[in-house]
């Protein structure tokens, strides 16, 4: 009895780790595509866009500056810059939206905010800071243009 036992468990700790190496497979080769460390971790940007102190642009400058603004984010995507834009709800602290830099440092990220134009029309301030994310981050642009029907 004490053999069917033992061995009963062995075999639910055998396929419960096989089920674990199933639902968690390690891919070196993507791993490596995305430049993550051994925790599947990467060094980011996070920056935070707030309400600018341009109050006198009219609604037509508005305009064209959020249109410049648009195809920035997607240019930025592109070329493999930018992990994640998005804009917040409205809120009382006059957060606009965030960017996720695919940089390590704030003073590369500078650089790539300062190519926005509502940003230079200073629409929008930024903050900046050191972010350590998931390496996985750069895969949601490609996954989003699956799942979205209409695109900016």
């Amino acid at each position: 009895m004490k053999n069917i036992f033992y061995t009963l468990i062995l075999f639910c700790g055998i396929t419960s780790h096989a089920q674990t190496d199933n639902l968690n497979p390690y891919d070196e080769k993507l791993a490596k595509e995305l430049g993550a460390d051994e925790y599947g971790m990467k060094h980011y940007v996070f920056c935070i866009l707030k309400t600018g102190s341009n109050t006198t642009a009219t609604a037509e400058e508005k305009k064209k500056y959020f249109e410049g603004h648009m195809a920035n984010i997607n240019k930025l995507a592109e070329e493999g810059k930018l992990a994640v834009a998005g804009p917040f709800m409205k809120n009382d602290r006059n957060y606009r939206g965030i960017f996720i830099f695919n940089c390590a440092t704030v003073e590369e990220a500078q650089k790539l905010v300062e190519t926005d134009p509502a940003v230079k029309a200073k629409i929008f301030e930024v903050e900046l800071t050191p972010w350590y994310s998931s390496a996985a981050l750069m895969q949601v642009s490609k996954n989003h243009d699956k799942v979205a029907k209409t695109k900016f």
